[in-house]
């Protein structure tokens, strides 16, 4: 599934940062791994049915780790069923569990959570305060390395270990040129990730079970920081621009931070924050980040569909509605495709709207249309591994590029050799 990390032909291809492998489960994260395709639920983990439901719709979208809340003890009591639904639905994606403030309690009142999830997620700025944070951090980390799980240490600003802000805040004080105040939350906030993952090491948590991860909501905040965190440490690193918003916003400011650093070669797993719409489609933030990473060439998910915006010269809507039905055409295919043909994620496909870039940008494609725009032929050339092979026309255009398309599929993508397990 996965192409090279790296983009040919491009000045400064993307070298991954070098770090510890960390595994998850099943899945990779660091070491050149491909870099990974995290989300979270929104239900209540208490109710196991729906959240098995969502958990199961994320990893068929194709979120490789997908997290969970766990906040109280029902929610805990849930996750050791919601492992076992998923299995008998045939899903073994990995659970990773986030816990705030209780995580000690809970973890260690039932058990068998800790079983059921692949990894931990705790943030050092609230699992308590004064003596008894030290205290409490310590117990999750023991219970992590009971029983054998790597654990995310996610600092975020908004929950920022204020007395450790105000340590580096009398530091910043004394220097002969102080730093301004952004950049001291930024040095708090590595401080804070990097301090917890000494501690956790010092309390028997191996460095290879350790992925850190510094969240805020502004984007040259976060670009900054990771910078300044890949520079001290080889720990993998999780991406993910906090309360990224809604729509295009969310996904425009997430992409923006997410492309900067992923450029860099910093960034192992991400996450794309995005608020659904109401009773929107939670899979989308996982889509999103798909296209990020394989828009820059990191990773190869699905099919990619070029199309042509339109222009004066493209009045009808015929171009924009083929489009959309082939993109979606080909997202619904995939998880058959992926399952019986290798390589078909590297498909690209062409939908033009008229002669000026229609026949050349359907020749540089797998597979590719060129629609007529205004005042030319009603006619559509099909081009297969630039060669004019087909032409259509009529009213069912859709139906016969669809077979097209999915005829190129069996003949040129090997079948899958799946071996018993």
């Amino acid at each position: 599934m996965n192409s090279p990390q790296s983009v040919p032909g491009v000045r400064g291809p993307l070298t991954r940062r070098p770090t510890r492998a960390v595994r998850v489960g099943g899945v990779v994260v660091g070491a050149g791994a491909p870099v990974v395709v995290q989300s979270m639920t929104n239900t209540d983990t208490a109710d196991d049915f729906a959240t098995a439901m969502q958990v199961a719709q994320l990893a068929r979208a194709g979120s490789e780790l997908v997290r969970i809340t766990v906040n109280t003890v029902e929610a805990a009591r849930a996750v050791a069923r919601i492992r076992e639904r998923l299995l008998r639905m045939d899903v073994d994606v990995p659970l990773v569990g986030d816990f705030h403030f209780n995580g000690h309690k809970l973890l260690a009142e039932v058990p068998e959570c800790a079983t059921a999830l692949a990894k931990l997620r705790i943030n050092p700025g609230n699992v308590g305060r004064g003596a008894r944070r030290d205290e409490q951090f310590s117990r999750l980390i023991e219970l992590a390395c009971r029983h054998g799980k790597p654990v995310r240490i996610g600092v975020n600003w908004g929950s920022l270990d204020q007395e450790l802000l105000v340590r580096v805040m009398d530091g910043n004080a004394g220097r002969a040129v102080p730093k301004d105040a952004v950049e001291v939350m930024r040095e708090a906030m590595v401080t804070s990730a990097l301090e917890s993952a000494r501690r956790a090491m010092e309390l028997g948590l191996p460095a290879d079970a350790i992925v850190l991860s510094c969240k805020v909501s502004g984007v040259q905040d976060l670009i900054a920081i990771y910078r300044d965190l890949s520079a001290q440490c080889d720990f993998p690193l999780h991406l993910g621009l906090t309360e990224a918003g809604m729509g295009s916003k969310g996904i425009v400011g997430s992409s923006a931070a997410l492309a900067v650093l992923l450029q860099e070669g910093i960034g192992d797993t991400i996450r794309v924050s995005l608020t659904p719409e109401p009773g929107g489609d939670r899979c989308q933030e996982v889509v999103v980040a798909q296209e990020i990473l394989q828009t820059m060439g990191l990773r190869a998910f699905t099919p990619l569909v070029a199309a042509c915006p339109g222009c004066g010269r493209t009045t009808s809507s015929t171009f924009q509605e083929l489009a959309r039905d082939i993109q979606d055409y080909v997202r619904s295919r995939m998880p058959e495709w992926r399952l019986h043909h290798e390589g078909v994620e590297n498909m690209n496909l062409a939908v033009m709207g008229c002669v000026v870039n229609g026949p050349g940008e359907s020749r540089h494609a797998n597979v590719g249309i060129s629609l007529p725009g205004s005042g030319e032929r009603p006619v559509a050339p099909v081009y297969v591994d630039g060669e004019k092979t087909v032409t259509l026309k009529g009213d069912d255009i859709a139906g016969e590029f669809r077979a097209i398309i999915e005829n190129y599929v069996i003949s040129h993508y090997p079948k899958r050799i799946r071996t018993p397990d």
